[in-house]
């Protein structure tokens, strides 16, 4: 049996049996069907144009450049002293007077000339070479060592602390705002990431530690998902060894190791202490620490570029990790913005199965008040101007958002 039936109308009294169906209105359901199909082409373009026009938008990363420069971890330069003021000059001493004639005068024997004993006629050229000595030398030894400090080491400055507010976007799909709370003390810093997603949670992870020789030191590393039990990472620096409370495996502790956020801070520092150096292709080399393993991360300057964000365009800086192993196809681009003081105005994560989550800046775009973006204090207060956020809460989280 048919789905839908079709009858002929039947014929009026006194009409032939065809003039029914000559005068019967043509079908029209094609006509309909057009229109519903119009209709919602339209619909779904102005859901794309919408779509498309609310949220900011970034070019993909591009393919990084050749490598031409290798950067391994080295200690960080201490500030240069200020050099002591000159010491006063040594007034010349007086000439001693002349002794009266004798009656008898005997000829008094030359003087012997020798390295300790100065001319007679240049006493006190010859004292005041002696007494700026010891100053020169004063003077001179911290220049030269603070000169071979800089030589061997990374020049290093540190973000000041700030509450930091990102636009968060799962697949280019706007959600809501995620949070990096930022503390530095000069000798300790701590670190929480917050990360929303819709039906999931917060992405919680925080970093704790000080500042040593190398630069960020972590000495705890946590990440929360749910209501499970925290997985952290000891940095343990007496034994040089990091303890892990998901695995019973240690790993030795390299000079300069982070774990996977303190490394974005660490990468910032650097560059604010030194933005020259790292040109496109220079690669630096982080010895990272996950919630059970510890591996090389290759982070490789691919150059300046233009990052749209809630407040506007910026120019920032894009690094990328290269794969860390054959077949490694989790991607991470961070890219930081002198306008803000070298911090993070864009970091993408990208999945082996597509999926990108994007932390986009929300705070204001203040202009750089020096070429070298030591200004940083603005690009952080604007971050936090609007709201403070308290400490985040925690979810269940898949495995797969491990960088």
């Amino acid at each position: 049996m048919p789905l839908f039936q079709f009858r002929r109308p039947r014929p009026a009294s006194g009409e032939p049996p065809d003039a029914a169906s000559e005068s019967a209105p043509p079908r029209r359901w094609p006509r309909w069907v057009l229109a519903v199909l119009i209709v919602a082409g339209l619909h779904w373009s102005a859901m794309r144009w919408i779509e498309h026009n609310r949220q900011p938008t970034n070019a993909p990363p591009e393919a990084p450049p050749v490598q031409v420069e290798l950067l391994t971890p080295k200690p960080i330069a201490p500030p240069a002293p200020t050099p002591p003021k000159p010491a006063a000059p040594v007034p010349a001493p007086p000439k001693p007077a002349a002794p009266a004639p004798a009656t008898k005068a005997t000829p008094a024997p030359a003087p012997v000339l020798t390295a300790a004993t100065p001319q007679p006629d240049a006493p006190a050229a010859a004292s005041g070479v002696a007494a700026s000595a010891p100053a020169q030398a004063q003077t001179q030894t911290p220049a030269s060592a603070a000169q071979s400090a800089t030589a061997s080491g990374d020049k290093f400055s540190v973000p000041p602390s700030g509450e930091l507010r990102y636009d968060t976007l799962v697949n280019g799909v706007m959600n809501q705002t995620g949070t990096i709370h930022w503390i530095n003390d000069g000798q300790h810093y701590e670190m929480v990431v917050s990360i929303p997603l819709p039906f999931v949670g917060p992405y919680v992870y925080s970093s704790k530690g000080h500042i040593d020789g190398f630069g960020i030191a972590p000495e705890q590393y946590s990440e929360q998902r749910g209501r499970r039990a925290a997985d952290i990472a000891i940095f343990n620096r007496e034994t040089k060894q990091i303890v892990y409370t998901k695995t019973p495996q240690s790993q030795p502790l390299a000079d300069g190791a982070q774990d996977r956020f303190s490394v974005v801070m660490q990468l910032a520092s650097l560059v604010r202490g030194a933005p020259d150096k790292y040109k496109p292709g220079v690669t630096r080399q982080f010895s990272v620490a996950d919630n059970d393993s510890n591996e090389i991360w290759p982070i490789e300057t691919v150059g300046d570029e233009t990052v749209q964000a809630r407040g506007g365009f910026t120019t920032a800086r894009h690094f990328t990790r290269l794969p860390r192993k054959e077949g490694d196809r989790r991607k991470l681009d961070i890219w930081l913005a002198p306008s803000i003081g070298w911090l993070p105005v864009r970091i993408l994560q990208t999945e082996p199965n597509g999926m990108q989550i994007e932390l986009l800046w929300a705070g204001k775009l203040t202009p750089p008040s020096q070429s070298t973006g030591q200004a940083v204090t603005p690009g952080t207060q604007d971050a936090s101007e609007e709201t403070a956020p308290a400490a985040p809460e925690s979810s269940e989280t898949p495995e797969s958002d491990r960088p």
